[in-house]
């Protein structure tokens, strides 16, 4: 059986589904809710949860519901504490929206808002998911935000060439498809599909850098682009789990998805990373940078052996033990992502004194993953 008519029946199947609503399907260009379009995607919804399914909605649009709440041009927004201001005023709105159109499907709802944090220290990850577990167990739709009043982890972020863009909530979505162990991601937008050069791409069983290189950028209203779909897919296919990238003004879309109706861009693996390997490449944070020999750097990428102290040259920023730390080559490229054994002063002490002393493990081998 080929891998589209698994992916076809997995999705038939599917008992737990996080859906990312896109800012683009929450607000009209007014600025006000596009009850019309939510109105349809709650339907369907409801229709998911009577065929026994659990359902975490992700959604966007607080922050362009504050905006018009308060009179502001879109041109005010370039400041992040405006940002957050709008968010705090538009998150209410946007959980009155929502209970409006689910109360008479009879839908329980429950508002979730998490700031980096939750992601980035393991204990918090962990009681992320039990919280949730108990929510989904009880019936309720939980309705996820980033907290953008007290959190400008995806209020702002540097591009590659060193500009200030802004995320969205489709890594959020996929670090919560991932926790939750989620058969199914459908990220819902403006769009049809994952869009490439020659046009939407129906399927896609691995993402590189080529992949990434043509996506592309931003939407107008939302703060995400194709290229933060893709990441969200990337990490969503580590877990095990499928990705959807669709178009949510399109009518009974998720009715048709569930079907197996093949419709936008759906991406699936046959490989699965464990879940502290998931937590160490994407939803850790990053505390600091361990520079490495060449000798350490083949021990690793072709020993498979754990990080010696007698192959640190260097590192960079303080941390504690524990922590996730960045493993760099001498020449500036992250060969892996690892949890720190000692913190930052031990570890320097542990380099300085390597010649008296027996080499210690400052990284253990299990909890190392190296980069794509």
């Amino acid at each position: 059986m080929e891998l589209r008519e698994i992916t076809i029946n997995r999705l038939r199947r599917a008992r737990r589904v996080v859906i990312k609503v896109g800012t683009s399907l929450v607000t009209g260009d007014d600025g006000a809710a596009a009850t019309k379009r939510l109105n349809a995607i709650v339907e369907s919804i409801a229709s998911l949860r009577k065929e026994d399914r659990q359902v975490v909605l992700v959604s966007s649009g607080a922050i362009g519901l504050g905006r018009a709440r308060l009179g502001l041009s879109k041109a005010r927004l370039r400041d992040v504490v405006m940002r957050q201001a709008c968010a705090a005023v538009g998150q209410s709105l946007l959980m009155t929206v929502y209970e409006n159109l689910f109360a008479p499907h009879d839908v329980r709802i429950a508002q979730v808002l998490l700031t980096e944090d939750d992601f980035a220290v393991r204990q918090r990850y962990s009681n992320l998911r039990r919280a949730m577990e108990k929510l989904l167990k009880l019936g309720v739709v939980p309705i996820v935000n980033e907290n953008d009043t007290v959190s400008t982890f995806e209020l702002e972020y540097f591009d590659e060439q060193g500009r200030r863009v802004f995320s969205d909530n489709d890594r959020l979505a996929a670090l919560i498809t991932s926790k939750l162990e989620a058969d199914v991601l459908v990220m819902l937008s403006n769009v049809d599909g994952f869009i490439a050069e020659e046009g939407v791409v129906p399927f896609v069983s691995h993402i590189d850098s080529n992949l990434k290189a043509q996506a592309l950028g931003p939407s107008n209203d939302g703060r995400g682009g194709m290229v933060t779909k893709l990441e969200a897919a990337e990490i969503a296919m580590s877990a095990g789990g499928i990705a959807i990238i669709a178009n949510g003004s399109r009518p009974k879309v998720l009715d048709q998805l569930f079907a197996g109706e093949g419709i936008g861009s759906t991406f699936v693996s046959d490989k699965r990373m464990g879940g502290k390997r998931r937590w160490i490449k994407y939803a850790a944070d990053v505390r600091g940078k361990l520079i490495i020999n060449p000798g350490a750097r083949k021990a690793i990428l072709d020993g498979k052996a754990s990080l010696l102290s007698s192959g640190v040259i260097s590192i960079s920023e303080k941390f504690k033990a524990m922590d996730v730390i960045s493993i760099v080559d001498h020449q500036g490229h992250e060969l892996a992502r690892g949890i720190a054994n000692y913190s930052s002063q031990d570890t320097e002490a542990l380099i300085t004194s390597r010649s008296k002393a027996k080499a210690r493990v400052l990284v253990t081998r299990n909890n190392i993953v190296l980069s794509d």
